[in-house]
């Protein structure tokens, strides 16, 4: 057997200690490239992870977009069924397809709960025969309802709204509800767009809503929509986009082509000249839907708004602005009665 001499061995033991120091160069070496590399694409998979994560914490109603212009039209996303003898006042979503409806006339006014997909009225209470129903909000269990000609309004509760009470309200008249969460919005049929103490229904400020100047009279049934409140302005096809801290008109949403297209089929639905004005707008904000509707309309719409690019055909001060009318309450006839 061979064997090795002491220098050798020595010469061995020094080359491989040199064999290990290169690999463990190479190890760190490789190691540090490795470090590296993922240092370089770290913010890269972080900004993504974060992106996911928004993305699905998102609520939906980031998604529906409303146009910064100032006039916008719709279109028409789904179309459900609709009681055609409901004479809509007051319109919301109360979520899992569900939608509140605050009905008019006296003698038919009612509060109801409807299937969105089917328009089946699932709870119906009847109010006394004094009450002309109007305006409606939801305020965490309870619905705030307000009467025509009237500083009377009722609280029901949403899981049963046999269960109600009475409240009196400091508004000269009862129109449209809506809130915030915080206080509620509230309309009497004239420019002022108020505001309620939800505890005590006494108003704790109010504003007149202007757009360029002119006041926008006949506010009707309304809805708070990202920061805004939207109104029916009565006896028009617009939708009037208020700011809640001035009363600016900062937009409108015109929809003529709604009732235009109903008026074409009317004899299809029902009756002839039953089909009345454009009035009902829900808001669905987790899954960023709106539905519109009208008084006696066999249809509610889902839609969804575009700006209206290039020059509006008319003005809107003629297609959306009316005259006051003066109630009852104020001693005159007013052309609503003569509605119903």
């Amino acid at each position: 057997m061979a064997t090795l001499s002491p220098s050798k061995k020595k010469s061995n033991k020094r080359s491989s200690n040199s064999r290990y120091s290169q690999n463990m160069d190479s190890s760190s070496s490789s190691l540090f490239n490795c470090t590296r590399k993922y240092l370089l694409f770290a913010p890269f998979v972080a900004f993504v992870l974060v992106v996911l994560y928004v993305k699905r914490e998102t609520p939906e109603s980031m998604n529906f977009v409303v146009p910064t212009a100032e006039i916008c039209s719709v279109e028409v996303v789904n179309e459900f069924p609709h009681d055609p003898k409901a004479f809509t006042q007051g319109l919301l979503y109360g979520g899992n397809d569900t939608l509140f409806e605050s009905t008019g006339l006296y003698g038919k006014s009612s509060v109801r709960q409807v299937v969105l997909q089917t328009g089946k009225v699932e709870v119906l209470q009847e109010m006394n025969s004094r009450y002309f129903g109007e305006g409606l909000t939801l305020f965490g269990d309870r619905l705030f309802q307000v009467t025509w000609l009237k500083n009377t309004g009722f609280i029901y509760d949403r899981h049963n709204l046999s269960k109600y009470e009475k409240f009196n309200h400091q508004m000269p008249d009862g129109w449209g509800l809506a809130t915030d969460g915080q206080v509620l919005f509230g309309s009497d049929g004239s420019s002022i767009l108020y505001q309620l103490d939800p505890s005590t229904l006494k108003v704790i400020g109010k504003a007149t809503v202007k757009y360029k100047g002119h006041m926008v009279h006949n506010l009707n049934e309304l809805e708070y929509v990202n920061g805004e409140v939207w109104a029916n302005v009565w006896q028009t096809d617009c939708i009037a986009r208020i700011s809640p801290k001035d009363g600016i008109v900062v937009g409108w949403i015109v929809l003529p082509e709604l009732r235009q297209r109903l008026l074409r089929h009317e004899s299809e639905f029902q009756e002839i000249g039953s089909i009345d004005v454009l009035n009902g707008i829900a808001w669905d904000e987790e899954n960023g839907r709106l539905f519109v509707t009208g008084k006696q309309w066999p249809k509610l719409y889902e839609i969804k708004l575009h700006p209206i690019k290039g020059p509006f055909v008319g003005s809107i001060e003629r297609l959306c602005l009316r005259r006051p009318f003066i109630s009852q309450s104020h001693r005159f006839t007013h052309p609503k009665e003569i509605n119903a």
